[in-house]
């Protein structure tokens, strides 16, 4: 089968990487998406949304003149949800979707988002004031 730019084709994870995934395609050729290319949202680890032997329909962005095939889960899925007919969920008002957990789609608001920075922060600044007052001697103590 032949590989053209545009077109979106389903094909089989053959193996993941620390910087994407390659997909074999019909006809036996593999090309690469990049983990850039595999979800809207900001990945760090492709094994989160892939597994060896998963089927994913791709889009092929490039072809280069070594025969490097380019491809796209991102913008496969942008392509496919786009066509009238096809209904998708969309994202919760004042939600952000945080990539996948076992799966799922971890969705926070964003008020989550800034309590939970909160208590952290506040983990943080008390942890930092003990460190340094066991430097000092202490709250309260004087120098002299």
């Amino acid at each position: 089968m032949s590989v053209s730019v545009g077109t979106i084709i389903e094909g089989v994870v053959t193996g993941i990487t620390n910087f994407g995934a390659f997909v074999e395609l019909p006809g036996g050729v593999t090309g690469l998406v990049h983990i850039s290319e595999v979800a809207d949202t900001y990945v760090k680890d492709v094994k989160d949304y892939l597994k060896e032997k998963d089927k994913i329909k791709v889009k092929v962005i490039n072809v280069d003149a070594t025969g490097k095939i380019g491809l796209s889960i991102k913008q496969a899925m942008q392509t496919e949800t786009s066509r009238p007919g096809n209904f998708h969920r969309e994202r919760p008002k004042g939600g952000r979707v945080n990539g996948r957990v076992n799966g799922r789609v971890n969705i926070e608001s964003f008020e989550d988002r800034l309590a939970k920075f909160l208590k952290e922060s506040d983990e943080k600044q008390l942890e930092f004031r003990k460190s340094t007052d066991a430097k000092r001697g202490g709250r309260g103590s004087s120098r002299y």
